[in-house]
């Protein structure tokens, strides 16, 4: 029994350091969401920064706060700071080879936030993913596309693809292409389009509308519409102008014809 109460009073110091190794952990993994958290709403607060730069030092912020906690979680154990940096500086390269992605990802983080090819809220494609940028952070940006689905890239990936971004420039240009029958007025058709162009206030008149004969197709005669404005109504003018046109022209008789073939016979 004696023996019993020797071997439980031997282990009794290593379940008090796991108890508060735990406490320390718990208490350190909120603490540092919390801390991180307040520095991104600080940051974003400020209208002079952007909101990108908020995000990727709260990232920063969280992970140095956690290299702390784990410090101290390991100085309960009685694992100086001394020597973990002494392990560490033993394992570098090991570690090194191991993590050679993630270091990557991390450093591809830092030339994202430094020249900014995208910041959040702007949509994007990067490598052939489109999405709307929800977050930057030290190791991964995350895009939530039209449908709201979450796509996670790893910053690597992202600065080592070609990044095309929809929403760098405060204005896009639309393009539109009708077909309409080779018997109608290409003249009458342009007149149209130009008129719906010019009822839609969204519509810049600077650059002006253009429209252009662009090409003469098996079954139509192809019009080629330019028209300029504001990025965020893209979508909507887009697809307004597609349906305006497209009343229109009914109105007008101009007909908008379909793919078809036309059978000759020879006499034999």
């Amino acid at each position: 029994m004696e023996d019993l109460i020797e071997q439980a009073g031997a282990y009794w110091p290593l379940v008090i350091s796991s108890a508060k190794a735990l406490v320390v952990l718990v208490l350190g993994w909120i603490a540092t969401g919390m801390i991180s958290t307040a520095v991104r709403s600080r940051i974003n607060k400020t209208p002079q920064i952007d909101p990108t730069l908020g995000n990727f030092v709260a990232s920063i912020v969280r992970w140095a706060l956690l290299a702390v906690v784990l410090v101290a979680v390991l100085g309960i154990f009685g694992i100086e700071a001394t020597s973990l940096v002494a392990m560490l500086g033993a394992a570098t390269l090991a570690i090194g080879l191991a993590l050679q992605g993630t270091l990557s990802d991390l450093a591809a983080g830092f030339m994202l936030i430094l020249f900014r090819p995208y910041k959040l809220g702007q949509f994007v494609d990067i490598g052939g993913t489109s999405g709307t940028v929800k977050d930057l952070n030290l190791f991964v940006t995350e895009l939530a596309t039209a449908d709201n689905v979450q796509i996670i890239i790893p910053n690597g990936k992202a600065w080592g693809s070609i990044i095309t971004n929809y929403s760098a420039h405060d204005t896009r240009r639309v393009d539109l292409v009708f077909g309409i029958d080779y018997s109608d007025s290409a003249d009458k058709a342009k007149g149209i389009i130009l008129q719906q162009a010019a009822a839609d206030a969204r519509v810049m008149t600077d650059p002006e509308p253009w429209v252009r004969v662009t090409n003469l197709g098996d079954s139509s005669v192809d019009l080629t519409a330019r028209i300029w404005c504001k990025a965020s109504d893209y979508w909507e003018l887009k697809f307004a102008m597609t349906q305006a046109v497209k009343e229109a022209f009914d109105a007008e008789g101009i007909s908008i014809p379909y793919p078809h073939s036309v059978e000759i016979k020879k006499d034999e």
